[in-house]
């Protein structure tokens, strides 16, 4: 795949000096030229291709086969291969897998979510006002990211938390708001051996005052009953569905039961939709893959080493947070799926926030930094509130600012110069609703997959975040007594100083 993407130097070489404005004005039709998915649409315009480059950058998905490893990962292929796993998220929202695998994944994911009404049912029944949920990473910021993005639609009865970190800051400040007569917990761990959640979830077992108003999602119920949750009351996990893909499974239990049953799935249904989309539209029209290719693009093409997420609407706030995790834990990767090195760029850094609050932060960077940094914008079209100026000032903002990135202005005064050719996708639902927001994530979901197959390394394994969980675990005896064998002298330096200052 490096001489593949190799190839891509000369367009990029033709296209490093071309200004935006100039690409757009060559081709008439390519200002109206967009990709509509259900209620999603994404217009590559201001990106730095022309008609040249996007064929070579869809020649490159088509030698690699996206299509088959699309295929191959709904179908339940061993899409994992450093962990000899499939990776089947898709089976949690949609029966499109053709083989015995797919299908039987769908069935579990299926009983699971009957299982999880069965819960909620009963929390219905209940007292219970507030529900916490007790997790990290994958169990954290896609539950988070709906919950957040979806409050204005929730039709669920419970207000819900989050408590991830491992500071102990983080559950004073929580319980302090709560009721602990009137609150349940969930702890979501997929081994149950999560630190960070086992502690902060003694904490709030200790201050229910026992485990009846305790739940869990995990895949080792014997340690969830050790800890002091009911069997009846756990919820399934499996080993074939990443943590930072898996908000579609009963790791969304807190997200049913914020926003209702029936808006979890609509949820499924929208990312079901987009799984569709996906195995069947061609490449030249299919919006993950194209996302996928532009972003290769911009990264191995043109050499841009980040990519920022701008969301125009307030409840996508968390969005770049949800990306950040999926996309670097899946493609921050040194080697191929075989374990060669490999000897071309992969992930981007991602970052982002909400406009417009971001305008008045970073964006002076954006604008007039030495960096190009390639941003995805996104918003909506039919707000959920009846606030009509400041609608239109948002979406105001939302395309002046993509026409300053990619067009600039030329003035004397070289101080007030913007250069422009910052290269940008834009992204509009048409309202925020469970349907597109689940088509949103799946789509990058996918993007992210075929991203890897062009870079040949895995998007579902993640050995780059056990060595500090390992050394931290070696440390805790340490900070206890002040001694530990081996210990790295800088660190044993800082562990003198902080036991001195404790």
């Amino acid at each position: 795949m490096s001489a593949a993407l190799a190839g891509l130097a000369p367009h990029a070489a033709r296209l490093a000096a071309a200004r935006i404005p100039d690409l757009v004005a060559a081709d008439s039709e390519r200002a109206a030229r967009a990709l509509r998915v259900g209620p999603l649409y994404a217009n590559f315009a201001r990106q730095k291709t022309d008609a040249e480059a996007a064929a070579a950058l869809t020649a490159l998905a088509r030698e690699a086969d996206v299509a088959g490893a699309l295929r191959a990962l709904v179908d339940g292929a061993m899409v994992n291969p450093s962990e000899r796993r499939p990776a089947l998220h898709t089976a949690l929202r949609s029966d499109l897998g053709d083989s015995d695998t797919a299908r039987d994944a769908h069935a579990q994911a299926v009983a699971a979510r009957a299982r999880m009404l069965e819960l909620i049912a009963e929390l219905e029944a209940s007292e219970v006002t507030d529900i916490v949920n007790v997790g990290i990473g994958g169990s954290d910021l896609g539950p988070r990211l709906v919950v957040d993005a979806l409050g204005d639609v929730a039709t669920g009865r419970f207000r819900v938390h989050f408590l991830s970190n491992v500071d102990g800051s983080a559950a004073q400040r929580l319980i302090r708001e709560l009721d602990p007569a009137r609150t349940a917990v969930v702890l979501v761990s997929k081994s149950f051996g999560t630190q960070e959640t086992l502690l902060n979830g003694r904490i709030l077992k200790d201050w229910l005052g026992g485990g009846e108003r305790l739940y869990a999602v995990s895949a080792n119920v014997p340690k969830a009953e050790a800890f002091g949750v009911a069997a009846e009351r756990v919820l399934p996990m499996w080993d074939w569905v990443g943590g930072r893909y898996s908000l579609w499974s009963a790791v969304g239990f807190a997200i049913a039961l914020a926003i209702g049953s029936d808006g979890f799935e609509r949820l499924l249904a929208g990312a079901a939709s987009m799984d569709a989309h996906v195995l069947e539209a061609p490449l030249e029209e299919n919006l993950p893959v194209q996302h996928a290719l532009h972003v290769i693009w911009n990264r191995n093409g043109l050499g841009y080493p980040t990519h920022a997420v701008l969301p125009y609407d307030e409840r996508l706030a968390l969005l770049p947070a949800y990306l950040q995790q999926l996309v670097m834990e899946s493609l921050g990767k040194r080697v191929a799926r075989d374990g060669s090195a490999i000897d071309h760029a992969t992930v981007p850094v991602l970052w982002g926030g909400a406009g417009t609050n971001s305008q008045h932060s970073f964006f002076q960077a954006l604008h007039q930094g030495t960096d190009v940094i390639p941003c995805d914008f996104i918003g909506t079209a039919v707000p959920a509130h009846d606030y009509a100026d400041n609608h239109r000032a948002l979406l105001a903002n939302l395309l002046a600012q993509t026409e300053a990135f990619a067009n600039g202005a030329d003035v004397d005064d070289p101080q007030k110069v913007y250069p422009g050719g910052r290269p940008s996708t834009l992204i509009l639902l048409e309202t925020l609703s469970p349907e597109s927001l689940g088509a949103l994530i799946a789509m990058y979901e996918h993007s992210v997959y075929v991203q890897s197959v062009l870079w040949g390394i895995n998007a579902f394994d993640q050995w780059g975040v056990e060595l500090g969980k390992k050394i931290a675990g070696e440390l805790l005896p340490a900070l206890e007594s002040g001694e530990g064998a081996q210990l790295d002298p800088v660190t044993a330096a800082l562990i003198v100083e902080i036991r001195r200052r404790g």
